[in-house]
């Protein structure tokens, strides 16, 4: 063989292994029902990882060039007849984003081979509509895995899936009303902020402080709803302390109010505990916890969840019952079958494990 990675080029070492084994495929160097080497082989010859060789296989699966057998290999299913011809320039440069770190994402390999089982396992089934509030399968896995690991002990039919947290805010403004003022943290995530007003709340920014928001700002606030993120938030980077978070919930009991907690990348705290979450603490129905998979797996991941204190279920199923998931039956049982069989958890002790290591 003659394959080889460039570790200057500023192509992924396995772009450049797909393009090449590609190129023999379409070249004849690979005739049709032809074993491809070992990926094994290929990782010897060209001194990357398994996975490396992995990804490269998986795109050329994808793009139809060739077929995994089980215990068998790679083999070719490539007919010219079948493709249309593409020339190395229609291929889209690979450009390197400075700003993008892909050492947190979830292995490209693990999800692509979770996406053919859940194609095996369930056939036909992807193509039901799945139930409004999310696909059962899914909201039952996110319900164990929240008693798990953040002790938030919740039924499945307070879970409501969405298509990222953008929208499930807009739900909630419809859930609780648009006549009511939203507290924020400032500074905070933009688009929070834009999301609110754009379904014509009136949002407060309060200033934070080193361990979460001023006293003498949620004090004087005409607020009835406070939108917090408690752990890391952005673009501050200060995480409330345990005390800060009592004091949110005090806030709302005096309030008669509520407390949207946005756990946005809580997951991927350097502690070896988690911290513990406002919804956990509170005991009076009046949080409503909210968290993605955006930055847990990747940002193409537009899938989001939030938790409805029992209390609300029912004005919630009233007003907002007909609205149909928006997120696809396929992605979700994607998601149920990560989070069921242990990866998802494995992925997130990994990232914690280096980042406490390059803390």
């Amino acid at each position: 063989m003659k394959y080889s990675v460039d570790k200057k080029s500023g192509k992924s070492a396995y772009i450049q292994l797909y393009e090449q084994l590609r190129k023999d495929i379409v070249s004849g160097a690979f005739p049709y029902g032809t074993k491809l080497p070992s990926k094994r082989i290929i990782s010897e010859e060209t001194e990357v990882s398994v996975i490396t060789v992995e990804h490269a296989y998986a795109i050329l699966c994808d793009e139809g060039y060739v077929e995994s057998r089980e215990r068998s290999g790679y083999f070719v299913i490539y007919k010219s007849d079948d493709f249309f011809s593409v020339s190395d320039s229609d291929v889209l440069p690979v450009r390197k984003n400075e700003n993008h770190n892909f050492q947190h994402e979830f292995p490209f390999s693990l999800l692509a081979k979770t996406m053919r089982k859940v194609l095996s396992d369930y056939g036909e089934e992807i193509l039901i509509k799945s139930h409004n509030q999310g696909c059962d399968r899914l909201r039952n896995a996110i319900s164990s895995y929240l008693a798990r690991s953040n002790g938030i002990t919740v039924l499945p039919e307070q879970i409501v899936i969405g298509s990222g947290a953008e929208y499930l805010y807009s739900l909630i403004v419809q859930l609780l009303g648009e006549d009511r003022i939203f507290a924020l943290e400032n500074p905070s995530y933009e688009k929070i902020r834009k999301v609110y007003e754009a379904n014509g709340v009136k949002c407060d920014m309060l200033s934070l402080f080193n361990d979460g928001i001023k006293t003498s700002e949620l004090e004087k606030t005409q607020a009835t709803v406070l939108h917090i993120t408690p752990f890391n938030s952005y673009p501050s980077g200060i995480c409330a302390s345990a005390s800060k978070r009592r004091e949110y919930l005090r806030w709302a009991e005096k309030k008669s109010g509520y407390i949207i907690e946005d756990n946005y990348e809580s997951e991927l705290t350097v502690s070896k505990k988690n911290e513990d979450t406002v919804f956990s603490l509170s005991d009076k129905q009046n949080v409503i916890y909210l968290n993605t998979f955006s930055k847990t797996i990747a940002p193409s991941i537009r899938v989001g969840y939030m938790v409805l204190p029992e209390k609300l279920l029912s004005d919630f199923k009233t007003k907002l019952g007909f609205y149909s998931c928006t997120v696809p039956v396929f992605e979700q049982f994607v998601l149920a079958e990560l989070i069921a069989n242990g990866d998802f958890e494995r992925h997130i002790n990994r990232v914690r494990r280096q980042r406490r290591k390059n803390k």
